[in-house]
């Protein structure tokens, strides 16, 4: 699913609190130089794993 950039913003930031509060990171491999919760949401996100969605709506014409 193609998200907006104001629903990616959204999703990386939502996520970037979880992991900032000690939410453990979904993904096996992080490198250990990366401590920023945002770039580890950013990395998540680029690997489709976050489990958060976005719910649309839809547009009538």
């Amino acid at each position: 699913m193609a998200y907006t950039r104001f629903e990616k913003a959204r999703i990386i930031g939502a996520r970037a609190l979880q992991l900032s509060m000690g939410a453990p990171s979904i993904l096996a491999e992080i490198p250990k130089e990366m401590i920023d919760p945002v770039e580890i949401a950013m990395l998540e996100y680029d690997e489709g794993a976050i489990p958060i969605t976005v719910k649309q709506k839809e547009i009538k014409a």
